[in-house]
């Protein structure tokens, strides 16, 4: 069981001490990301992200780097389109050390000039490497595609003519206005004392209140994309309209999603793979947002066999919609997803990340019990008629990265 502490100023502490481990795992959490920025300040919560390693008043990045190392810790972030964590995992006898490095990095971090031109330069070279990975390319302009004109469309990096525009200063003043108390989680899951509680409180206590800030919401738009590129395999995605983070179908769509192309055992791996040899990797997966989401097939495969794929892999989706689910189907999917659910809970860092998580979402972390009693009421009508939703060829989109066709040739395929 965890416990929630809600401060005067908004910050809301979760803490869940487990007595069996010697680990402990924090995190502090924001409610914004890359979909809270106008178009001018595009990849600015990724940059300021990359910012706060850089070095505080008191320690530079090497020294800070230099005390996690010699604690044997591990300190990470990442970047959303809808929030921004900063993390660490210790032994319970450090958790005051990376508590206390977390923390001036997240109140102290300087923003040096030089830093923040160093660290763009660094930022552009991660641009390149995404846009050299030709999965991540095909999923990210797929993204911009079908939601064009809305800030859930850009690129959680940003682009090089917004960031040469960013200085230390206009960073901090962003980091100033969406970093508010109302919007920060603190998680701790794993051993540690009452002290180690006190302390987070007693730091996170002089945050003052400011403005909130809401995303503008977003559409989905079906699209077709492609990217031509001199590879030996065609990356595709076929996707369709998905659910909202919240929504209460999402236990539905995973075990959709799992039985359609989750694993070695699902329909699109078992047909396109292991029947016809058609591609080596094939999956799908489900992108889901504060007001909307995506549902997602990927694969990756040769020229030559790609329109034979692309056959099979509509006729298979189209199957699934209209015969629904088996029997053994649904019940060795469930067992699978409730069996991840339930091996998650030995890594304190899986269980910080649910305590986060949950707690911005909802506003609430479920028990385990209550996870596998959702999973547990799912019956296959109710797959049935998600499917019917959510894989509409009337709402296709498609983005493509290769020696690919046009998009009026995959849209032609499609129909």
């Amino acid at each position: 069981m965890y416990e929630k502490i809600v401060l005067p100023n908004g910050v809301r502490i979760l803490h869940e001490y487990i007595p069996y481990v010697r680990s402990v795992s924090l995190g502090i959490w924001v409610g914004t990301g890359s979909r809270y920025e106008n178009a001018a300040m595009s990849g600015a919560s990724h940059f300021i992200e990359h910012m706060l390693f850089k070095g505080t008043e008191t320690r530079s990045a090497a020294e800070l780097a230099c005390i996690m190392d010699g604690i044997g810790g591990q300190c990470n972030a990442f970047t959303t389109k809808e929030c921004t964590c900063f993390h660490g995992r210790v032994l319970d006898t450090h958790l005051d050390q990376l508590s206390d490095i977390l923390c001036d990095m997240f109140f102290n971090s300087r923003f040096d000039e030089d830093d923040v031109k160093n660290e763009r330069g660094v930022i552009l070279e991660e641009i390149d490497m995404y846009a050299d990975t030709p999965e991540d390319l095909a999923v990210e302009r797929l993204s911009s595609a079908v939601f064009k004109g809305y800030s859930l469309g850009r690129s959680i990096l940003g682009k090089k003519a917004t960031l040469d525009k960013m200085t230390g200063t206009s960073l901090r003043q962003y980091m100033s206005a969406h970093y508010n108390p109302e919007s920060v989680v603190i998680a701790v899951s794993g051993s540690y004392k009452p002290d180690d509680i006190t302390r987070l409180k007693d730091r996170f206590e002089v945050m003052t209140k400011g403005n909130s800030h809401k995303p503008v919401k977003a559409a989905y738009t079906p699209s077709f994309t492609v990217r031509r590129k001199s590879l030996e395999q065609n990356h595709l995605n076929i996707a369709f309209p998905g659910i909202r983070v919240t929504d209460q179908s999402r236990f539905a769509l995973q075990l959709l999603s799992e039985i359609l192309g989750g694993g070695m055992s699902s329909r699109l791996f078992q047909t396109v793979r292991e029947k016809r040899g058609l591609c080596y990797s094939i999956y799908t997966y489900g992108s889901s947002y504060i007001d909307t989401g995506l549902f997602s097939v990927y694969t990756a495969l040769g020229k030559a066999t790609e329109r034979e794929a692309i056959g099979v892999i509509v006729d298979e989706i189209k199957r699934f919609k209209e015969d629904g689910v088996a029997a053994d189907e649904l019940l060795r999917t469930r067992e699978q997803l409730k069996a991840n659910v339930l091996m998650g809970l030995e890594s304190t860092g899986t269980r910080m990340n649910r305590l986060g998580r949950n707690e911005l979402y909802f506003g609430y972390v479920p028990e385990p019990d209550e996870i596998i009693a959702s999973y547990d009421s799912v019956t296959a009508e109710d797959i049935h008629k998600l499917s019917a939703y959510c894989l509409d060829f009337d709402k296709v989109s498609f983005s493509a990265v290769g020696k690919v066709d046009s998009a009026e040739d995959y849209r032609e395929l499609l129909s």
